[in-house]
């Protein structure tokens, strides 16, 4: 007759014993008192109370500096809103079509802190094609804004784009927002914003604000395109 062997107890055994008898401390209530362990501050031995609270300070800690990391978040949001919001505000109250292009560079310059800021815009109404921001991109210009989907961020590899800047040695890094009418597939113009700090627009940032910065510049801007007569019946 054979005898089978008898796997031996593992420690995955005991602490799903543990965890499936959760009265097992209650009838061997002096066990807690004996069982000793080791602190991972300054490797006393403590009790398993002593190391449960530890550990359950240290939980609350963690959640403490998220929660904290939180309110910061939105605290940073809040205050990019507030400053989206003023700078929305001065495209509407501008009057003038003319005048959008150099309000939108300047607000941006002012409410996001970016230190160079340019803007070309293309195909518009006769009535501002004498306009500065109305001349100087070239057909590969046109092509090149056309063929972005996203914001084009990352360091200055000497894009004719930058030459638009007031000190283009400055731009250690750049941000090229195509400006669109809608989902035209057609750019009408590029906004271009530049910093002398190379990691302030990493090809690796992410690019929502700046879509969003996109879109709303866009919309002010295509005051500037010629207007579209109504289809007639």
């Amino acid at each position: 007759m054979t005898h089978q062997s008898i796997p031996p107890i593992t420690e995955d055994d005991i602490a799903n014993y543990l965890a499936n008898t959760p009265d097992f401390f209650e009838r061997h209530a002096d066990v807690l008192g004996t069982v000793q362990l080791t602190s991972p501050h300054g490797k006393r031995a403590v009790s398993l109370q002593e190391r449960q609270a530890e550990m359950l300070r240290e939980k609350i800690k963690g959640l403490e500096l998220k929660a904290a990391e939180m309110i910061r978040h939105g605290q940073e949001n809040t205050t990019i809103a507030d400053k989206l919001q003023r700078w929305t505000r001065e495209l509407l109250l501008t009057r003038l079509a003319s005048d959008l292009p150099a309000v939108a560079a300047r607000g941006i310059a002012d409410q996001f802190l970016v230190p160079q800021v340019a803007i070309k815009v293309w195909g518009v109404a006769p009535e501002f094609a004498a306009e500065p921001y109305a001349q100087g991109a070239s057909e590969d210009v046109m092509a090149f804004a056309s063929s972005l989907t996203l914001p084009y961020c990352g360091t200055n590899p000497g894009l004719e784009a930058a030459q638009w800047l007031g000190d283009p040695a400055a731009a250690a890094s750049l941000a090229l927002i195509p400006l669109r009418a809608g989902i035209a597939p057609q750019a009408f113009g590029l906004l271009v914003l530049a910093s002398a700090d190379a990691l302030r627009f990493s090809a690796d940032m992410g690019t929502d604000f700046l879509e969003r910065i996109g879109e709303l510049t866009s919309a002010a801007l295509s005051r500037l395109r010629p207007v579209v007569p109504a289809a007639t019946a």
